[in-house]
């Protein structure tokens, strides 16, 4: 992988880090790669119990390298291809379903501000571990552009379709505790304890119940655009699945014998 985004698998769990702190971790194309790639190898590993994404420096990811983009629409107007903004299926909506996808979950660590695109990487987590000097932005519309990322899809499911039109219609700023009180951050942390408590929380899932976890996951996703009955029988599908794994009889061994359960992934 490239040095703009750094990929490790450690004991279950794959740690995504956006690595360009001199850029706010904007996405140029080498990052766009880098981090689809990562996404698609820990999605892919079935060594991988969980995943972190997170960012160095003072953003989380402010979305596309604008300086990039404005050569790269100069050179299409040129050349009249327009292959610039092929870069949403290309890059963007394969890392969004990679992180979405996966069988397994996702924690997004937000150090700092997430716009555009970084809001849609960060939406597209299972979780989400936010420092409370973190911000985040739609920022779509003050570029003239509509959403992408998937965040048109993630951000009403989270936070109603009310407030997800205010904010892509008239985007701003707004805080992490405002993200906390919308119900897109999951938990709030001071700044100086976000790498430690993003990665326990990662830590704790890649630990758990794999196969429950991606029931879950799959579960949650199906259920938000079916109707009841049809959800009660992807549940029903879903429990026999996981009622199946060695985990769940693990779990219930430990339980009766009032153990802390080791599980094993599968």
């Amino acid at each position: 992988m490239a040095d703009s985004v750094l990929y490790e698998v450690s004991d279950g769990l794959a740690t995504i880090t956006i690595n360009r702190p001199e850029a706010m971790n904007a996405m140029n194309t080498e990052a766009k790669v880098a981090l689809r790639d990562s996404a698609e190898a820990a999605a892919a590993d079935p060594a991988v119990r969980a995943v972190l994404l997170t960012a160095t420096g003072r953003a989380f990811c402010v979305g596309q390298d604008l300086k990039e983009h404005i050569s790269l629409l100069a050179e299409d107007k040129e050349s009249g291809t327009g292959h610039t903004m092929n870069t949403v299926r290309e890059h963007y909506n394969p890392v969004v379903r990679a992180l979405t996808g996966m069988p397994k979950p996702v924690v997004a660590g937000i150090n700092g501000v997430a716009a555009g695109a970084g809001l849609g990487f960060a939406l597209a987590a299972d979780y989400r571990v936010v420092a409370d000097t973190a911000s985040f932005t739609t920022s779509f519309a003050g570029v003239a552009l509509t959403a992408d990322s998937g965040v048109s899809w993630t951000l009403p499911r989270l936070i109603g379709q009310s407030r997800a039109a205010d904010l892509l219609l008239f985007p701003r700023s707004f805080s992490a505790q405002e993200a906390y009180e919308l119900g897109i951050a999951n938990k709030l942390v001071p700044a100086d304890r976000l790498a430690a408590e993003a990665a326990a929380v990662a830590r704790a899932l890649a630990d758990g119940p794999t196969v429950a976890y991606a029931a879950i996951k799959e579960s949650l996703a199906y259920g938000a655009g079916h109707t009841l009955d049809e959800t009660l029988e992807k549940e029903d599908e879903l429990q026999t699945l996981a009622g199946a794994s060695e985990d769940h009889t693990i779990a219930v061994r430990a339980f009766v014998a009032k153990e802390k359960p080791k599980y094993l992934g599968r």
